[in-house]
């Protein structure tokens, strides 16, 4: 019986630093219930950065504990420029989950 090894990590070139990663919050009707009933927050964030990236930017950058960390690439859609269609780029968002203790405000 053959022996799998698990895959080998990427190694990236470029690190990015906790400010790079988290590129704004997302604050949306559905993300403020959320905030509100399951203390989690949503962020759009580097298409490069990985939830481990994530969960160290959000911990140092709001001096939190994270729980949990989904993440999400979410396509572009189609648009109309002038007299052509045109697509918005890709974009990836992630949605963190705080400690029961810790909150994030944005106002």
């Amino acid at each position: 019986m053959a022996h799998i090894l698990p895959p080998k990590p990427v190694e990236r070139t470029v690190k990015l630093e906790p400010h790079q990663v988290l590129l704004r919050p997302l604050v949306t009707e559905k993300g403020v219930h959320r905030a509100s009933r399951n203390n989690q927050y949503a962020f759009q964030i580097h298409r490069d950065a990985t939830k481990l990236d994530v969960r160290a930017a959000v911990e140092t950058l709001f001096n939190v504990k994270v729980t949990a960390v989904r993440t999400q690439t979410r396509k572009g859609k189609f648009r109309r420029f002038r007299n052509r269609m045109g697509r918005t780029s890709d974009w990836k968002k992630a949605i963190v989950q705080l400690h029961n203790d810790d909150r994030i405000d944005f106002f």
